[in-house]
């Protein structure tokens, strides 16, 4: 089956509604998802930032956390913002690389994501704890001590250097981005439907 990649970072705003959308937009039109996270930190560093260009820009801040309020209650997911932005995005993404991705690393994002940007009733979590983290994965179903061990095994966190290699090589600048087979690249979860529409018409 023709597939679409799904590039995102665990600190990336837009990317939490994008982690609920891309699957069901793919299966409608016969695509496949792969799930590759990887880090902005190094992308931004090379740019000068130190920090998410969010911060950075007040006003474009501002109007991010709006936006996102606004797109998550369109699609009914629940939102709030987290006290500490950006997060570090490091042990999420390595215990991503650890699952498998069969629905298992898709069905931990989500998880993630939700924890950070969806916990209506307080400021979200911060992910980048091992305490918060295995309970994530204890409450997805996963094993969390297993899993948070093989996430620290030297070929997953080359695993992740080589997805932030990878995505930089790409021209990739921001998350989430999509990438097709032919290597196409769209930015945003607001070209979400556009990417797999181009992607369903490459085959």
């Amino acid at each position: 089956m023709p597939s679409i990649t799904f590039w995102y970072d665990f600190a990336s705003t837009y990317s939490y509604p994008a982690a609920f959308r891309v699957d069901a937009a793919a299966a409608a039109a016969g695509l496949t998802v792969n799930w590759r996270p990887f880090l902005l930190g190094p992308i931004f560093a090379a740019l000068g930032w130190p920090t998410s260009p969010f911060n950075l820009q007040p006003a474009k801040g501002r109007y991010m956390w709006r936006d996102l309020g606004r797109t998550c209650a369109r699609l009914g997911l629940p939102f709030r913002r987290p006290e500490l932005f950006p997060q570090n995005s490091v042990l999420a993404a390595r215990v991503a690389y650890a699952l498998p991705d069969d629905g298992a690393r898709a069905r931990f994002s989500r998880a993630v994501y939700r924890a950070e940007f969806g916990t209506e009733s307080g400021p979200g979590v911060n992910i980048g704890e091992t305490g918060v983290m295995a309970d994530i994965l204890a409450g997805a179903g996963f094993a969390a001590d297993a899993t948070l061990a093989r996430a620290a095994a030297p070929e997953i966190r080359q695993a992740l250097r080589q997805a932030t290699e990878a995505a930089q090589a790409l021209g990739l600048f921001g998350a989430p981005m999509l990438t097709t087979d032919d290597d196409e690249l769209f930015w945003g979860n607001d070209r979400l439907d556009e990417a797999v529409a181009w992607a369903s018409a490459v085959r």
